[in-house]
């Protein structure tokens, strides 16, 4: 049955070309749209499961980084001139180094547009990103990754196995101090249950240790060195590309450079990861598939990403309305229909798997 699941990686690639777009954009009726094909498409592809539940907390989080981003604005101001004053706060004078920022003071209509504008498109990243979290099986994710981050992988395997049990720990020793009548808040009580639990850890911890080295775990193929070395700069200068041009996308002056600097680091950083899987010795129990499922699912997100970055360079009024004047946001209607695109998901993923279905392990 696992193979008729879709591969976790499909679900990564398509939730962070949706985030690509949402950066591509301020207009907030393309974000909110971009919101809601991320939230239909985990509502019908979404399993039963403890780790899927995770997209309401982004949503809450999202959320949070949007009334912050409001609060900074009314509190702090904005460079955005503007002339509808909403309210005026009480101004709070500086010294003359502090020049440049403001406490208080007028509150436009412009200010609070633009923030709010501003403060959607992050909030629409963050929920693509929870989006991809409550699909995409997390064990299934590490285990499909390439042999250069084996090593990274057993170990956030073994703390989200260990993580349970340290809660379970807590709540045990808090449960048994209360019925012998002794605190169990405060910073006494955290002193009386953190040293147990710390100590119960570290002997699961080098029991853990004395069963993976007895199994072979943590040994390495004979590497040459100047391998080792085109592996390292390979990985190296491939982040740094991603990193240059992610902020390319970002940013209006580096739309022309970034997105073939990112596609470079890229593929640089593939590249390293291919050579330093060279040095791990392992092999993959029924290892996931890339099928043309998975092909589609990535390929509608990538689409979406690609027409708006290409609506963004033709029309930037469209996707980026403007707020001095304030204007009313317009639908565009074409980069509208390229975002219905992200909708094919839920329509070519498998069924969500039953509860009564297990992973196997």
């Amino acid at each position: 049955m696992a193979g008729a699941q879709l591969h976790p990686g499909a679900w990564w690639l398509w939730a962070l070309a949706l985030g690509t777009a949402a950066t591509r954009t301020t207009n907030p009726l393309l974000l909110a749209l971009l919101i809601a094909t991320s939230a239909y498409v985990v509502a019908t592809c979404r399993p039963d499961a403890p780790w899927a539940r995770s997209y309401a907390g982004f949503l809450k989080l999202a959320l949070a980084v949007l009334v912050i981003r409001l609060f900074f604005a009314v509190a702090l101001g904005s460079p955005v001139p503007g002339t509808h004053v909403i309210v005026t706060l009480p101004e709070l004078p500086l010294p003359d180094w502090a020049q440049g920022i403001r406490l208080g003071g007028k509150v436009t209509a412009e200010t609070l547009v633009h923030a709010l504008y501003n403060g959607l498109r992050l909030a629409t990243l963050l929920i693509c990103v929870g989006a991809a979290n409550a699909l995409a099986h997390p064990t299934r994710l590490l285990k499909s990754l390439p042999g250069a981050l084996y090593e990274m992988g057993v170990a956030v395997v073994v703390a989200l196995t260990y993580a349970p049990h340290l809660i379970a720990d807590v709540q045990r020793l808090r449960a048994a101090r209360r019925l012998r009548g002794r605190p169990d808040r405060g910073i006494r009580g955290l002193l009386h249950v953190g040293l147990p639990v710390l100590e119960g850890a570290l002997e699961r911890s080098v029991a853990l240790a004395a069963a993976m080295d007895a199994r072979g775990y943590g040994r390495g193929a004979d590497v040459p060195p100047r391998v080792r070395r085109t592996t390292g700069a390979l990985t190296l200068g491939g982040l740094l590309g991603v990193c240059a041009g992610t902020y390319g996308l970002l940013s209006a002056e580096g739309a022309t450079y970034g997105l073939p600097v990112l596609l470079a680091g890229l593929a640089a950083a593939l590249a390293g990861l291919r050579l330093g899987g060279r040095r791990a010795l392992r092999t993959r129990y029924r290892p996931d598939r890339w099928d043309a499922r998975a092909w589609l699912v990535s390929g509608s997100g990538a689409a979406v990403a690609a027409l708006l970055v290409l609506a963004a360079g033709r029309d930037p009024a469209a996707l980026n309305p403007g707020v001095v004047p304030l204007v009313a946001p317009t639908l565009p209607l074409w980069p509208a229909a390229a975002v219905l695109l992200g909708l094919l998901p839920a329509f070519v993923s498998p069924a969500p798997r039953s509860p009564a279905l297990k992973e196997p392990s």
